[in-house]
């Protein structure tokens, strides 16, 4: 594994245990105000905090600068084998989390016999974060016995882990393979309308789009115009535009950093989609909004 922090420091003994197949770490650390982490793994891993550091630290797969597509961390995050992880610390903190770091091929082999080989796939290669830990941190709590003090077989903490694994993962098939109607499910659907209600993440690629939902990015364009009767790209700026109307609304925003806020291009290319879709100009809309 690749990784480089500055502005934090181990405040405990780092504690660990092997299974088969994966290594648990626990580490309980403190983060400086402006810390800094990069991470990088070309085997699976999980992170699940004791602590809810949400406030403190963002994180980013794709942006080291943090300049888009960053959100707050999460209590629980799979990372996919090969995804660049950014972390970044606003204030302060002490934290404590389980790592783990799992052989892609042992969970693969852990997976497929329930869900088959191509849903256990599709699972492997997509992150998932979860906030509301509930019996995920449970489980987590008992590994941590595990490897502070051990005193079970090994069969148990693996059993652990593939019940954490079970959890966090998205590996329902109803989620991740396109109906046989060849049209989106509603749980697909609301995956997309989820992710798009975040606006650090309102500008995708078709093919991130189609990342979100399991499926390749030319199957996914199919579908996707079958269900909602326009390209993914119509939709997505459907969304940017209904994000803009709620920034017109609710806030004092001038136009033009609604659109930088947005990733339009400049206050025209905001104004020249806003009119084709709502049929008004940003000023003129907000203004009617008043008089209502």
């Amino acid at each position: 594994m690749d990784w480089h922090t500055e502005g934090i420091r181990v405040v405990a003994p780092v504690k660990w245990r092997q299974f088969d197949g994966l290594v648990s770490v626990l580490w309980e650390a403190e983060s400086q105000a402006g810390a800094k982490g990069y991470y990088l793994s070309n085997d699976p891993r999980i992170m699940i905090f004791f602590n809810d550091v949400s406030p403190h630290v963002r994180l980013s797969n794709s942006d080291g600068e943090f300049r888009q597509h960053y959100r707050p961390m999460a209590r629980a995050v799979y990372v996919p084998p090969g995804m660049p992880m950014w972390t970044t610390s606003g204030a302060t903190h002490r934290f404590s989390h389980l790592n783990v770091h799992l052989h892609k091929d042992k969970l693969l082999k852990y997976l497929a016999p329930s869900v088959g080989a191509s849903v256990a796939m599709t699972a492997l290669r997509r992150p998932a974060e979860v906030q509301d830990v509930g019996a995920i941190e449970t489980l987590a709590r008992l590994v941590v016995d595990e490897v502070a003090s051990p005193s079970r077989h090994e069969v148990y903490g693996e059993n652990l882990v593939g019940s954490i694994v079970a959890g966090l993962l998205d590996i329902s098939r109803e989620n991740v393979e396109a109906p046989p109607s060849g049209r989106l499910t509603q749980a697909q659907m609301n995956k997309l309308v989820a992710r798009m209600d975040r606006p650090a993440d309102c500008r995708l690629t078709v093919a991130e789009m189609a990342d979100i939902v399991g499926l390749s990015e030319s199957w996914f364009t199919n579908v996707f115009k079958q269900t909602t009767g326009k390209t993914p790209l119509q939709w997505q700026l459907g969304k940017r535009i209904d994000h803009a109307k709620r920034l017109l609304a609710e806030s004092d925003l001038a136009v033009a950093d609604i659109a930088a806020q947005l990733d339009f291009s400049d206050q025209a290319h905001l104004t020249k989609v806003f009119r084709q879709i709502a049929g008004d100009t940003p000023a003129a809309w907000r203004r009617s909004q008043l008089h209502r």
